[in-house]
């Protein structure tokens, strides 16, 4: 019997088709992961990476601190003059996905024997603080088919008003799901376990994210808002229940003292050194070292996006280096402090979504701050709030909340990015020798990879959302 070459060709072509995505699957295991993978280990080493990539050079301070002049550079000035390229922001999004979410799914997929009811429903909620932070930052994102090799290879964007109406209904639910009676979990370095603490983040999550929609979807977030306020779990309610990750000693340090044990490139930026100053605020000793060479007795910061020579010609021994509170290894990773959660009450209020005061959230979110930075003399926090300059202006609630939110967020770059470009305040000058025609950037581009591995749902996704640059806007920031 002769044998239809093109058909046994054929059948070979399909059964490859078929197993592709398997196959894949199976070469892009881990020969160093566990076999048998445990929840609390999972837990840990999620919170450590993206505590890590949250905290951290790429993301934090080699990019948005100094996008939003928290911090200067007085050597290799590149990414403060806004040189970024398709490879810059490359870690948020690959780290993001495929170490931090991976871990995280993984939990949510073990069977009710070895990940109980609240690992599984802790896991969504810090994977849903991961996928704001990639939404925040590039706007339209793989989220419905994300961390889904099996069936999606090539995963879909959604785009962002999806991703973040998602996001809070997982929040929602997830909080719910939580107990508070049995169903212990180990491995949670941010709350050693305290359920109960973790209903309040979910909470504090959903209050964030409802306020990034509230210019564009008002309705979605005043409700929202109030289902917050209402849910019995509550919300953060003080500095103890900051959610935050705790570093240790080397090597498990945090990555900004980890960072100044070898280099000296970053400099606190002149722009917050200058507010701070104007407003006699305590925190400028916290947030500021004096200059290492003694004839130089204030602070002094660097202007954002110097050349490398106009930078150096400062001397680094006349510049104000960042704060010792930020360069100790056990300085924790906040994620959200009691301070945000009050101006975001605030911000409600302020907006008309709720009946609280707010003038008095504002008042009590600023003395947070201060009690979160070891400023707790009453009549020093006092004097600080009964300046004009500090008083909460109602007719112009972005920008009281906005100037005062940008300084308590200092060291958190990623949220104060994403903040700055919702409130519009401060009002920052561009870099001094910036490159983008005098404008300050209001995203990440995509990583390169994208391009080449996703080509086709990259294409979409800028279609949907505009030119894959650094100044498209993405879709929260309305004005």
């Amino acid at each position: 019997m002769r044998i239809n070459i093109y058909s046994v060709a054929f059948a070979g072509l399909m059964m490859l088709a078929v197993s592709c995505k398997k196959d894949l699957v199976e070469i892009n295991k881990n020969p160093n992961a566990a076999e048998n993978p445990q929840p609390d280990y999972l837990l840990t080493a999620a919170q450590k990476i993206t505590s890590d990539l949250y905290w951290g050079a790429d993301n934090n301070f080699n990019s948005t601190l100094l996008i939003i002049q928290h911090w200067a550079k007085i050597q290799y000035t590149e990414p403060d003059r806004y040189i970024f390229s398709n490879s810059s922001f490359t870690s948020l999004w690959n780290t993001g996905y495929a170490q931090s979410i991976t871990n995280l799914n993984t939990i949510i997929q073990l069977p009710d024997e070895k990940a109980n009811v609240n690992y599984k429903n802790v896991a969504i909620i810090l994977r849903s603080w991961v996928f704001s932070l990639l939404t925040d930052a590039y706007g339209d994102i793989p989220y419905k088919q994300a961390g889904d090799i099996k069936n999606s290879l090539t995963p879909a964007y959604d785009r962002q008003k999806d991703v973040y109406y998602g996001l809070l209904d997982e929040l929602k639910t997830a909080g719910a799901a939580l107990t508070t009676t049995g169903n212990a979990i180990a491995g949670d370095i941010i709350y050693s376990g305290k359920i109960d603490r973790w209903k309040k983040f979910a909470n504090a999550l959903r209050l964030r994210i409802a306020l990034r929609i509230a210019d564009q979807e008002p309705e979605k977030a005043k409700q929202t808002i109030n289902d917050v306020l209402a849910d019995a779990g509550g919300l953060i309610s003080a500095n103890a229940e900051i959610a935050q990750f705790v570093y240790v000693t080397s090597p498990q340090q945090n990555p900004v003292s980890a960072w100044f044990e070898t280099r000296d490139d970053y400099r606190i930026g002149k722009t917050i050194v200058d507010k701070l100053y104007a407003l006699n605020d305590p925190r400028l000793p916290v947030y500021a070292n004096k200059p290492s060479d003694a004839t130089v007795t204030n602070y002094v910061g660097v202007p954002s996006g110097l050349t490398n020579s106009d930078a150096n010609n400062l001397g680094f021994a006349k510049t104000s280096k960042p704060g010792t509170y930020f360069s100790t290894p056990q300085t924790p990773a906040v994620i959200t402090s009691y301070a945000e959660v009050l101006f975001g009450r605030a911000e409600a209020a302020a907006r008309g979504f709720t009946t609280e005061n707010a003038n008095s959230l504002y008042e009590a979110a600023i003395k947070a701050s201060l009690n979160q930075f070891g400023i707790t003399d009453a009549t020093a926090i006092n004097n600080y709030l009964s300046q004009a300059a500090v008083k909460y202006d109602a007719g112009n609630y972005k920008k009281s909340i906005g100037e005062q939110k940008w300084i308590a967020l200092f060291g958190q770059g990623l949220e104060a990015f994403a903040e700055w470009r919702r409130l519009d305040y401060p009002q920052l000058t561009p870099a001094v020798a910036g490159e983008l025609d005098k404008k300050i950037p209001v995203r990440f581009i995509y990583p390169g990879s994208e391009q080449a591995l996703n080509g086709n749902n990259y294409k979409q996704a800028v279609v949907n959302q505009g030119t894959d640059n650094l100044l498209t806007k993405i879709w929260f920031d309305k004005y």
